[in-house]
């Protein structure tokens, strides 16, 4: 098929190269927010497993083509699909772009809308198409960052929303790919599939803050949290996914999910308390770490020098989008604590977002490097890397030889074994 890819967003880049990948032509026009220049320089998406090189192969292959956002889009023969995968905040943005595609669409053209937009934005969408014949469908955007490749050849499902019949056989034929093992569509109204986008966020953001709150609890009453856990997941009515407590979660479309999810709940009349206190907690989370640092110290933190270990919202990944680590730093400065910290890829995002702190040192080789003269770790985001440390030299380098596990990767009694003093969320030790 040919198909047009409109927007400068992980699921737009994506698309553009599975799509191609399989022998369908692309032509791929970023939106101006951020051209292929800017695109191909940044950290996010060359960190992608698999991604870039897929990219630039579908060009080497002539499957895909790459314009600048201002460019025409070729139009020697119709486009049978347009996939649209906007930021939220470039909803605003859509209708016109639909509008100005539309003369290089076929007259039975598929408007494939990626984007994580409120509800009805599809059927908005579809009266921009200018031929009642083209339709449109919403397809969620369930990409996992850090392995958006694996999750787009390899679909555990595609939540397709669709009113059409004939629109659903041309979406099927173009991922018929990716359809292979077994059937992974599953079709429902277009306003069923958009709600339900925003729902599995809202559902996955209050198992994790309901677990930060017994983690909470279970700290002010001296029990581990990880018996907490395994009680809870053994019960198969709950099991184990999304129960692991932490210093928050971040990511640009988990948290832009979630706000979408209120904008839809305020717009209808229906507020929601339950969403308040996810997002509260949430955000109380991201200073756990800081306020155990500072119990550890009785508040003398100022002069005091702490290593962490990761910035990126999550491992795979080089985006810091809503980060615990942006709290963090914001915290520790006030106290005026000097901070080295390691990261093995959104060391230079966080430099675009922070710029030169003169409280702030930055390492992305040896994790090590990071802890050299430290008072405190803080373990923020669980890279592989971070997992088996050197045990013995790491207890010999922090002075404080005080350990603030973010993420619970580590076991406390280990931990207190080779010397340390061990935080975790809703789980300590001591030497």
């Amino acid at each position: 098929m040919r198909v047009v890819v409109i927007g400068s967003e992980l699921a737009a880049a994506t698309a553009a190269a599975a799509l191609s990948w399989v022998g369908h032509d692309v032509v791929w026009r970023p939106h101006t927010s951020s051209d292929w220049n800017a695109l191909a320089a940044s950290a996010w998406l060359n960190s992608e497993p698999e991604l870039r090189s897929s990219l630039e192969e579908g060009r080497q292959h002539g499957k895909l083509d790459i314009l600048q956002p201002e460019e025409a889009i070729p139009n020697a023969e119709p486009y049978e699909v347009l996939w649209l995968a906007l930021s939220p905040e470039q909803r605003d943005d859509g209708g016109d772009l639909v509008a100005a595609i539309t003369p290089c669409l076929s007259e039975s053209a598929v408007l494939i809308n990626n984007s994580t937009f409120p509800v009805g934005e599809t059927e908005a969408l579809e009266a921009r198409l200018g031929d009642a014949r083209r339709t449109a469908v919403a397809l969620a955007d369930l990409l996992e960052e850090g392995r958006a490749w694996e999750t787009f050849t390899r679909p555990s499902r595609w939540l397709l929303g669709c009113d059409d019949d004939r629109a659903e056989h041309q979406v099927r034929e173009l991922l018929r790919a990716f359809n292979r093992r077994r059937d992974v569509f599953q079709r429902m109204p277009r306003r069923a599939a958009e709600l339900s986008k925003l729902a599995i966020n809202g559902m996955l953001a209050t198992r994790i803050s309901y677990m930060n709150e017994i983690a909470g609890l279970a700290d002010s009453l001296g029990v581990d949290v990880e018996y907490v856990r395994q009680g809870m997941g053994a019960d198969t009515r709950i099991g184990y996914e999304y129960l692991y407590p932490g210093c928050g979660f971040g990511g640009p479309s988990f948290s832009r999910g979630l706000m979408r999810l209120a904008d839809v709940q305020s717009a209808s009349g229906r507020h929601s308390l339950l969403l308040d206190q996810v997002l509260d907690i949430n955000e109380h989370k991201k200073e756990t770490l800081f306020r155990k640092l500072w119990a550890h110290y009785h508040g003398c933190l100022e002069g005091k020098t702490v290593a962490i270990w990761g910035a990126a919202f999550k491992p795979g990944t080089a985006r810091i989008d809503h980060a615990p680590v942006l709290t963090l730093l914001r915290a520790l400065w006030a106290q005026g604590v000097h901070v080295r910290l390691h990261d093995p890829a959104a060391i230079a995002a966080l430099r675009d977002k922070v710029g030169e702190h003169p409280l702030l040192s930055c390492f992305d080789g040896d994790p090590r490097e990071a802890t050299e003269g430290a008072d405190a770790l803080m373990l923020v985001t669980e890279w592989k890397a971070y997992w088996n440390p050197d045990w013995q030299h790491l207890a010999s380098q922090l002075a404080g030889r005080l350990l603030l596990d973010g993420r619970n990767i580590y076991d406390p009694r280990y931990v207190a074994s080779m010397g340390l003093h061990y935080r975790g969320i809703g789980r300590s030790a001591d030497p």
